[in-house]
């Protein structure tokens, strides 16, 4: 595709400027949604959240941290599409440089810090352009933040009218503090004053919780009962890894950050099946990291996952990345003899 050509002078630019460059590109809104279209996209027909999507490939937070294109995003093809991380608060995030490319390795490395331009300007966006496929929104707290809570629930309270779904970021290893989350007394502090604030505020909109992939076998238990125990509809697994760096090549390896894309893959697949096997299937579950072909999708469906999400994967492979996936799923639930991609769930967990 188009974007082979472009990608050397992409990659000669920072990261983060070729990212604000795509931003702007997508906020043109030239590209016509028919050229990212697929024949037979009706077998990737699924369900999340109890609605119906087109195809169960989603876009990861951490793209559209500000809600400015999640509408040419859905034209790329995507089935759902995550905006965020957003806080109460715009933040600036961390000192730059904070995102390194790991071209050896086709990884990235970012210590961001959660920049966004707050949940103010974010719903005021989505509310004057509404959404044209399913839109997730995940949220955490400022890193300036006297009371992290707090800020989970004024976002919660702000941004659930604008979202088909909420995600509980507590698992980015940039923000200090947010993976003590992990731990049970925390965690069910936590989900016992979301849980208050939907039935306060009478809010219907499902919650997924996004999770570390550096979790222990202690963590992964108790996560599970507080899980059932708190009716949360949904885990994303996972976000980045500040570990698993022993086998990579390239030269920005130890740059301090989460690391995503292919050397995550293993490790989120792991989990993937560890989670659907202990939940037996009650909770819905986004597969993150490593994604970048329709294989390496249908390994985390066939592993428990009910969708999956990228975000290297496209910065390496570009917007075309999502009719690519969505092509060989299709051949190979042909070849498989599978009627329906949800099917296919958890068929090797």
């Amino acid at each position: 595709m188009i974007y082979s050509i472009f990608k050397p002078y992409i990659f000669s630019l920072d990261p983060e400027v070729a990212h604000d460059l795509a931003i702007k590109s997508l906020k043109l809104n030239v590209l016509p949604k028919s050229i990212f279209n697929v024949e037979e996209e009706e077998l990737l027909e699924t369900n999340l959240f109890n609605e119906k999507l087109p195809n169960p490939i989603g876009l990861a937070a951490g793209f559209d941290k500000s809600a400015e294109v999640y509408n040419s995003l859905f034209k790329l093809g995507y089935g759902f599409v995550e905006v965020g991380t957003v806080t109460p608060k715009r933040q600036l995030g961390n000192p730059k440089p904070r995102i390194f490319r790991l071209e050896k390795d086709q990884a990235l490395i970012n210590r961001l810090g959660f920049n966004n331009h707050g949940s103010e300007i974010v719903s005021k966006r989505i509310a004057e352009n509404l959404p044209i496929g399913f839109l997730g929104i995940n949220v955490g707290p400022n890193k300036d933040t006297k009371n992290k809570e707090q800020d989970y629930y004024l976002c919660l309270s702000k941004l659930s009218s604008q979202a088909n779904y909420i995600t509980i970021n507590i698992s980015s290893p940039n923000t200090e503090g947010l993976r003590d989350f992990h731990e049970q007394a925390e965690l069910e502090k936590l989900l016992t004053g979301l849980n208050k604030i939907k039935k306060e505020k009478n809010i219907s909109k499902p919650l997924a919780l996004k999770l570390s992939p550096d979790l222990n076998s202690d963590e992964i238990s108790n996560t599970i009962e507080l899980l059932n125990k708190y009716k949360i509809a949904g885990i994303i697994i996972s976000n980045t890894t500040d570990s698993n760096r022993e086998k990579l090549f390239d030269t920005k390896k130890d740059e301090i950050g989460g690391l995503s894309g292919k050397p995550l893959k293993n490790l989120s697949t792991k989990l993937i099946k560890k989670f659907y096997r202990e939940t037996k299937g009650k909770v819905q579950i986004i597969g993150v990291g490593g994604v970048d072909s329709g294989r390496s999708a249908f390994e985390k469906i066939c592993s428990g996952a009910d969708a999956i999400q990228l975000y290297t994967g496209m910065v390496y492979k570009g917007p075309g990345v999502v009719k690519e996936i969505k092509k060989e799923l299709i051949s190979i639930l042909k070849k498989e003899n599978i009627k329906n991609i949800s099917e296919a769930v958890g068929i090797n967990a």
